[in-house]
């Protein structure tokens, strides 16, 4: 379930670096058009104080702690280790997000309820949001697989839920427009660049996924080296 020692400062550190360079450019986004809430986070983060305060604030605790926590333990730790067996890593890995995206299909019962906009409206933003889930499922699914470790897919879950989806039309409209497309293109292209290496199973010891596939006599050489 990828819950184990062997290799986990880098299984900690790699992947929240690797979807921080990603993020490149929102984080430029963020520095110029809210600096406040960078160095809050910032603060967050070196400042006992502060991690105090936000263990307070139950906003927090689901966003950043039992959100992330829960949801890669069961669409991940706990759901690919079942699939793999039966259709082998590759599939799994794109088949896992699919529950997780519909998961969050409940958002739409909420904004209905409340009549917070328009069927259509609602229906769009249900599937835009069941798109990018699904594909951030993937990546996080990636990454348990080739790491072998539940603690990076909940550190970038957490990171993720902090920053959400990229204000990619906000910064076309922006007055530093040029810098930020740039540090958008720059994070996509480095994040390309470093996937393969910053996740090799090398760096991680042992994968118990991938011995578990072995032992029952099926190997997926990809990504398990």
């Amino acid at each position: 379930m990828g819950v184990r020692l062997e290799g986990i400062f880098p299984a900690a550190l790699l992947p929240l670096l690797l979807t921080m360079i990603l993020f490149l450019g929102p984080l430029m986004q963020l520095s110029l058009d809210r600096p406040c809430d960078l160095a809050d986070g910032l603060k967050v983060a070196l400042a006992p104080r502060s991690w105090a305060r936000c263990l307070t604030d139950m906003r927090w605790l689901r966003n950043q702690v039992i959100a992330p926590l829960t949801e890669e333990l069961v669409f991940r730790a706990c759901m690919l280790p079942m699939l793999a067996p039966c259709t082998g890593l590759g599939p799994a890995v794109f088949t896992c997000p699919l529950f997780f995206g519909v998961a969050h299909f409940h958002h739409i019962i909420e904004q209905l309820r409340f009549r917070q906009s328009s069927v259509g409206s609602i229906v769009l933003s249900a599937a835009f949001q069941f798109s990018y889930t699904a594909v951030f499922g993937a990546y996080t699914a990636f990454l348990f697989i080739r790491t072998g470790h539940l603690i990076g897919p909940v550190l970038c879950h957490s990171f993720c839920n902090y920053m959400g989806f990229p204000a990619v039309c906000a910064a076309l409209e922006h007055p530093q427009r040029r810098p930020l497309l740039a540090g958008y293109a720059l994070g996509v292209g480095l994040f390309l660049l470093l996937l393969q290496p910053l996740t090799d199973p090398k760096l991680y010891g042992s994968l118990p996924l991938c011995v578990l596939l072995e032992r029952a006599g099926d190997s997926e050489a990809p990504l398990c080296s």
